[in-house]
């Protein structure tokens, strides 16, 4: 499959950086904040502020005055669970707060080394709780509560929804933008094609997986969520992939299991694309795009129900 020219722009940007090992875990985090330019520009909301729900680091966006009952997005931002923060992941969620026209609550959930397995699957669960539980500052509907994701953000959201099962309210949708499902690295399929000269490769997963494991057994469902038996009862899904991904094949084969379990699901891979395209919105158009599907997907998902007149 060929790369996007877009993507290829991308990738002739970040041609000469090193493998994430050869590097401390400080330089790796201050090399992504200096990519923050490529995420785009950030449009202007009405609402922006930081705080904590259930203890956890938030930024809350929204494009209007926020007024009782706001529907609400979870977002988990990717990095490996080793990298990544609220600002390399604040366009996006700019962006899908105005498409959604939702809340979007980014989370800044706990990074390895520092703090691996199950650090940051307790503080995305813990947001999930809180807002499903009316524990929140702000005045939202724990009817209407969706998790969303990308990369490393987005296999905890995928956690999330397992893990949430059975809730009353229940998270009533998941976005999973490329989700890693196993923690595996072999050399099958798009995992083969595309781990060497795409940006994302299969050293620098290594690296994040055993920073973030930390010898942990990496069949836990908790870490390898396309690896528990049991799909059935979770939230409608929107699956988004990237073709040129080592990542794509299993987060589609996850989608198709789910829908098999009887989610109702909608995958799309976006053709050319390279991880992480999402966030590269200063370089890659399609970025634009694909926020906008998701805000879309994440809107209707959120709809009050019709009401028949009587």
């Amino acid at each position: 499959m060929p790369v996007h020219p877009d993507a290829q722009k991308f990738l002739d940007i970040v041609a000469d950086a090193p493998p994430l090992d050869t590097l401390s875990v400080e330089q790796n985090r201050a090399d992504l904040s200096n990519a923050l330019p490529l995420t785009g520009d950030a449009r202007d909301l009405a609402f922006v502020q930081d705080m904590q729900i259930a203890g956890v680091p938030v930024r809350a966006y929204s494009a209007t005055e926020i007024k009782n009952d706001a529907p609400a997005v979870i977002y988990l931002h990717g990095g490996g669970w080793v990298i990544g923060d609220l600002e390399i992941a604040d366009t996006t969620a700019r962006d899908l707060a105005a498409y959604s026209e939702a809340v979007v609550i980014s989370v800044d959930y706990r990074l390895a080394p520092e703090a691996p397995f199950p650090a940051a699957v307790d503080d995305a669960l813990a947001v999930a709780r809180a807002l499903l539980n009316g524990e929140s500052p702000l005045p939202i509907d724990a009817t209407r509560v969706a998790i969303a994701g990308d990369s490393a953000g987005a296999t905890l959201a995928t956690v999330t929804c397992q893990q949430l099962r059975g809730a009353t309210p229940a998270l009533v949708h998941q976005a999973l933008i490329y989700p890693g499902t196993e923690l595996s690295s072999e050399s099958t399929g798009s995992m083969g094609d595309f781990a060497e000269g795409h940006f994302l490769t299969r050293r620098d997963l290594e690296f994040f997986y055993a920073l973030y494991t930390d010898g942990h057994d990496r069949q836990d469902v908790r870490l390898a969520p396309g690896l528990n038996p049991d799909l059935g009862n979770l939230p409608s899904a929107t699956v988004i992939t990237a073709g040129c991904d080592p990542l794509r094949d299993q987060a589609e084969a996850y989608a198709q299991a789910m829908a098999e379990a009887g989610t109702v699901v909608t995958s799309v891979r976006f053709n050319g694309m390279v991880h992480p395209f999402f966030y590269m919105a200063g370089v890659i158009d399609t970025a634009n795009s694909a926020r906008r599907f998701i805000g879309v997907q994440l809107k209707a998902a959120l709809a009050l129900p019709a009401r028949l007149d009587s």
